[in-house]
């Protein structure tokens, strides 16, 4: 998962006509790490409907506040520069949980094309 350091990047990043999620964490977030074994594998899976980002949000407060990042982690999906669909909560987050977010992202995604 590419790390995008910049709001400059974020902002370029979630432009494209296609489903972008980015993936806020942090490296002392004990949830950020549990999803950490199995979330190469869900990139794969979704290789070519998704692309993915990542953002410490202790590198990027501004820009976290801004998009209203509260919990951790957060997925929130975008598609030309818009918010399609967000998943946080305070609970652990399992992979099915996040597949179920990402096939939800797709949805909306194509809702918002007819």
């Amino acid at each position: 998962m590419e790390m995008i350091k910049t709001d400059e990047a974020f902002r370029s990043a979630v432009q494209g006509d296609g489903v972008t999620v980015v993936v806020f964490k942090t490296t002392w977030c004990p949830d950020c790490h549990y999803i950490d074994p199995f979330m190469p594998d869900v990139e794969a899976a979704y290789g070519g409907k998704i692309r993915f980002f990542q953002i410490d949000r202790d590198e990027l407060p501004d820009l976290c506040s801004e998009l209203n990042i509260l919990g951790i982690p957060s997925f929130v999906a975008f598609k030309n520069g818009g918010e399609l669909v967000r998943f946080v909560n305070k609970l652990r987050k399992s992979r099915e949980e996040i597949e179920q977010f990402l096939d939800r992202a797709l949805e909306v995604a194509e809702a918002l094309q007819s």
